[in-house]
């Protein structure tokens, strides 16, 4: 046999268990985007092109006539991957475009796809059958009996992939990938001339020359595909490299299966010296001698992995600890899901954290949803579903917060894992620290809000000193001169119209000192009254401004007595309030329904009203101090009823339109006393 004959046999053998590598790392990756579909069968068609190669040139060497059968299929295996070769080659180069976002017309996509995988038809039906009935095939140089046809689309496919390359290279974010695009540029190019020279223009070269050149083009995709393995590797291209565990395994199993492969060639070599037996005991029994170098080897890299990991984590820590001095959890989540995905290259990231410390039922809920039920106390549990890690932080057995993470393939790698685990050990030192600045953050705002109100209230009481008894007085002058018989009656009218002002403004100044004090507590005596007594007595002063209003009040209040968290004023408050407003947003044959009820501990008041509604434009913002839709309104009455629930630890719901597209509907749920 010539050199020619070994280089070929060495070149597709390796060609052959690289695109099988391939093939096993994509279905181990099991990312679902189109480019590593694509990419996968790119590899099933070059195997099938080194596979049937291989086959052929075996056959040749073992038999001095080849089997029919067995030329018929390694002919039939190397026509299915050259027919597709092409067309992928276009697809592939535009889905890796699509990536990286540089595809931006669909429909040209589509276009130039259809026009790509056509020829692929042709060949099936017309080509290949002419090839099957005919006695020869050039298993050398396969492209001569595919016809010319096959060159020229062969050679568009690859001056398309080159002009894909340059502009890949010009926008390659880093060096490696820039380097790497370049080997394509010129594999590629030399692909498409050698192509040229080969298929399309001149006669037919002299033998040998013709066999070297179809050899050097059939080994060209070798030396890419060796390199794509080391980028994978050292630097996580096509984010395939971060499943190192993955790339590791497959790479050990096609090393072992290479060194077979020499093991059992060697022994046919060596056979008329020794017998195969013992050249294969020998060969196998000097791996002995590298397994401590590779123990050595391997623990250096894996150490230097360790270390790099977490370093990483060390470096994502400190500016976590950073975002958690801003005292916002919402926002520290966020930022820890965007920074952990950024840090170590995952699909997508979901953190939650929960600051209740008992092990509760809405607790077991949060982490059953996340996956990671039972509970471990003392130690952190994770959980793995569909390739996805669930990392829980557990502080003393109380779960802390989930982080959930989303790896590009089917898993994460051994160190990526096991710096996430890292990670949420440390998290929960953060997380405390966030809370208590947030905890601080509020107490300062509460501060601040309460020496707002505390000047609020001194004004408020400024102004009652100044204000109140000058009203009463006109109040009580003007009164009189109403009971004076001789008065005109022009000048009665407008008497009355001031009395009336007068009662506005004394109003206004009451509602003014509502806001501005306080709810009364009595010391150590926690605040208690009967709450449907207390909401009887408000509705049946109101009832009399609902008649004159012509709005139906309706009123359906618990039986028997219910003591609430809260005094008598507050609740007061917080009713006449809610149906004053009510009152006054009604118009004339509307109707309020007020009801209470008694739920799970809490009494629920509700006051719902037929009017117009509340407009979208300011839904936001009518419990805000002084805000007002009304032309003579202060904008107090909405805050008074949300202050007084704040201060009993009660909830206060609102929604608008309550019904049919209008009406308002306010719920008041304050706790109760047994």
């Amino acid at each position: 046999m010539g050199s020619l004959v070994y280089i070929r046999l060495i070149g597709l053998t390796a060609g052959t268990l690289l695109q099988l590598f391939w093939m096993v790392v994509i279905l181990g990756h099991r990312r679902q985007r189109n480019f590593e579909r694509v990419f996968f069968f790119l590899c099933l068609a070059l195997f099938f092109f080194y596979g049937g190669s291989l086959l052929a040139l075996n056959a040749q060497i073992h038999y001095l006539t080849p089997p029919p059968l067995l030329t018929a299929f390694a002919k039939t295996l190397l026509c299915g991957g050259l027919c597709f070769l092409p067309a992928l080659l276009i697809h592939l180069h535009f889905e890796y475009a699509d990536t990286r976002g540089m595809v931006r017309r669909r429909a040209l996509k589509r276009v130039v796809l259809f026009a790509a995988y056509a020829p692929v038809l042709f060949f099936a039906l017309r080509v290949y059958p002419l090839l099957a009935s005919s006695p020869g095939f050039d298993f050398l140089v396969p492209g001569n009996s595919l016809g010319r046809g096959y060159g020229i689309w062969l050679a568009i496919a690859m001056i398309a992939s080159t002009a894909w390359e340059i502009r890949f290279l010009f926008s390659a974010p880093d060096r490696p990938q820039r380097y790497f695009h370049m080997l394509l540029v010129g594999v590629f190019a030399i692909g498409a001339a050698l192509t040229l020279a080969l298929h399309v223009f001149g006669g037919p070269p002299p033998r040998n020359l013709s066999d070297i050149v179809s050899t050097v083009l059939a080994l060209l995709a070798i030396p890419a595909f060796a390199v794509l393995i080391y980028l994978v590797q050292r630097f996580n291209f096509l984010q395939i490299g971060r499943q190192k565990n993955l790339v590791y395994a497959v790479s050990t199993a096609f090393l072992a299966l290479l060194y077979l492969s020499f093991v059992r060639r060697l022994s046919v070599w060596l056979e008329p010296v020794l017998p195969p037996e013992a050249t294969a005991s020998m060969l196998l029994f000097v791996l002995v001698i590298f397994f401590e170098p590779l123990q050595r080897m391997l623990g250096r890299r894996l150490q230097e992995t360790a270390h790099q990991e977490m370093d990483r984590v060390q470096d994502l820590m400190a500016q976590i600890r950073q975002e958690a001095r801003q005292g916002n959890v919402e926002m520290l989540a966020r930022f820890v899901e965007r920074r952990v995905k950024e840090t170590f290259e995952l699909a997508g990231v979901r953190v939650r954290f929960n600051k209740e410390v008992q092990i509760t039922k809405d607790v077991q809920a949060f982490a059953k949803n996340a996956g990671i039920w039972p509970l471990s106390r003392g130690k952190p549990e994770v959980a793995f579903s569909e390739g996805k890690l669930s990392e829980s932080f557990l502080v003393g057995g109380n779960l802390v917060g989930v982080l959930r993470a989303e790896p590009h393939g089917s898993g994460l790698s051994g160190e990526t894992r096991a710096a996430l685990e890292f990670l949420c050990e440390q998290l929960p030192a953060a997380l405390d620290l966030c809370w208590l600045i947030e905890e601080k953050l509020q107490l300062e705002r509460e501060l601040a809000e309460r020496e707002r109100l505390a000047l609020l209230g001194q004004m408020a009481a400024s102004i009652s000193h100044n204000l109140k008894n000058p009203l009463g007085s006109i109040k009580t002058i003007l009164q009189v001169q109403m009971e004076n018989p001789e008065l005109p009656q022009g000048v009665r009218g407008e008497t009355k119209i001031v009395l009336d002002e007068v009662a506005r403004l004394s109003a206004k100044l009451n509602q003014l000192l509502q806001f501005s004090r306080p709810a009364v507590r009595g010391g150590t005596v926690e605040a208690t009254c009967d709450a449907p007594a207390v909401i009887e007595e408000v509705i049946g002063v109101l009832r009399r401004e609902a008649e004159r209003r012509g709005v139906a009040l309706n009123v359906h209040v618990l039986g028997g007595s219910v003591k609430t968290a809260m005094g008598a004023e507050g609740v007061s408050d917080i009713v006449s309030n809610l149906v004053v407003n009510a009152l006054e947003a009604t118009p004339h044959g509307g109707r309020i329904d007020v009801s209470t009820a008694f739920n799970n501990g809490s009494c629920v008041l509700t006051v719902e009203d037929n009017g117009p509604g509340i407009p979208a434009d300011v839904r936001d913002r009518i419990l805000q101090p002084f805000f007002t839709t009304k032309t003579q309104g202060t904008g107090l009455g909405l805050a008074i009823v949300a202050r007084r629930v704040a201060e009993s630890s009660g909830k206060l719901e609102w929604e608008s339109p309550a019904k049919d597209g209008h009406g308002s509907r306010f719920r008041v749920t304050l706790p109760a006393r047994q």
